[in-house]
């Protein structure tokens, strides 16, 4: 750590800057004009955090500090530096060139991260802790999917090694039906057979655990996210995964991000400008959250099967001479648009609580409702559940149920 500070420079203006790891935060200090006045290392824990932002105030009065790792080993610090009343942006790593020409140390970092507090580079406000069990909730789910996966390919290529009886006999089966049947395996025969057979029934029974599991952490996934934002899971094609992904995109202050555009280019929505010369055009972009973006493809491929509306665009454009990667793109950008309204307003939710008991007080059923507006049964349930969002249906099929 530098040598320490004179009493006069309490009143100066400074900026900090923090590089995080899983057990400790290196804090630099700047002046207003970029000079370099102290760095130090701290606990990752109250006492250093309180340690710290002690250290950064004693330099001056801190205008704002810069931190790597917000949302990960900065999580701390930041939630300690938020309820002190500073001012914290979001930094980005330093990028592999300037890293090549300066080299890579923990006060490097430090420094670099309040370099780009001062400069405003790094402008953007991090996000608070309000869809944290969302998040976590999120990761939970999606790792019992990756492991249910892993454990039925696991099935599969024992399958295509094992001995021919019990090949003949499993083989065939497909789904839910080879799982069931493998998880009431009684093993016996010879050695090799029981081995076999052991190994199968564990991994249909942990198939079986993952997929109850996973069921589980949806409902209570679905329950958080349509508490924290209706209108958002209510949106056509928006399942609770997806939208839990869009929150923890967005994070649960949104209002950080300032326009439309930038929220699809943080999805990775948003078109890149790739001229040159004489040639104007523009291209796909391979930035942003990849996993917010595979969220947007997957609202366009339900409105693409299923809405009337979406349907009808993809048929123009098709016939204007578009592929369907180019349709899909212009479909994700503008349905960013329309996710970044139910992020950052209060979207309106029509109520359907009473649809249900109407058609029941009239002794009409899901069946004879569904030929009347010719759609699947499951369409006209999921609408009264509130699982599927249909405004011109739900409103026809009240005035429908009124007029019945």
């Amino acid at each position: 750590m530098t040598s320490a500070v004179a009493d006069d420079t309490t009143d100066q203006i400074v900026f900090g800057g923090v590089d995080s790891h899983a057990d400790t935060v290196h804090v630099a200090v700047i002046s207003d004009n970029g000079g370099h006045l102290a760095d130090a290392e701290f606990a990752t824990a109250a006492a250093g955090y309180a340690a710290a932002l002690a250290f950064l105030s004693a330099h001056g009065h801190v205008r704002a500090i810069g931190v790597e790792g917000t949302a990960s080993y900065g999580a701390g610090f930041t939630r300690a530096a938020r309820s002190a009343g500073l001012d914290i942006v979001e930094v980005n790593r330093p990028d592999r060139a300037e890293r090549r020409r300066i080299g890579k140390s923990d006060p490097i970092d430090a420094y670099a991260a309040a370099r780009a507090a001062l400069s405003g580079r790094a402008s953007s406000s991090p996000k608070d802790d309000t869809v944290a069990g969302i998040r976590a909730l999120h990761n939970a789910a999606r790792s019992a999917v990756k492991a249910r996966t892993a454990a039925l390919n696991q099935i599969t290529h024992i399958l295509v090694t094992a001995p021919e009886s019990i090949r003949a006999k499993f083989g065939q089966l497909k789904g839910a039906d080879r799982t069931d049947a493998l998880a009431r395996l009684r093993p016996a025969g010879d050695a090799v057979h029981t081995a076999v057979l052991t190994a199968l029934k564990s991994l249909a029974r942990r198939v079986r655990e993952l997929t109850a599991e996973h069921q589980a952490l949806t409902r209570a996934l679905d329950s958080e996210v349509t508490v924290h934002n209706p209108g958002l899971r209510a949106a056509y094609g928006v399942g609770p995964d997806t939208a839990a992904q869009l929150l923890v995109t967005a994070g649960g202050n949104p209002e950080r991000l300032r326009t439309e555009a930038s929220f699809a280019a943080l999805c990775g929505a948003a078109p890149v400008p790739a001229s040159s010369g004489r040639t104007n055009r523009h291209r796909l972009s391979r930035g942003g959250d990849r996993a917010a973006n595979a969220a947007l493809y997957r609202i366009a491929l339900v409105r693409m099967s299923s809405d009337p509306r979406t349907r009808d665009y993809v048929a123009r454009q098709t016939a204007a001479g578009r592929t369907k990667k180019e349709i899909i793109r212009l479909l994700k950008r503008a349905i960013a648009r329309e996710m970044f309204r139910c992020l950052t307003t209060t979207v309106t939710i029509p109520n359907i609580a009473d649809l249900r008991p109407l058609r029941q007080s009239k002794n009409i059923t899901l069946t004879a409702a569904a030929r009347h507006f010719g759609v699947w049964p499951a369409t006209i349930s999921t609408l009264e559940r509130g699982i599927r969002r249909d405004d011109d249906l739900a409103n026809t099929y009240r005035d429908w149920l009124t007029a019945a």
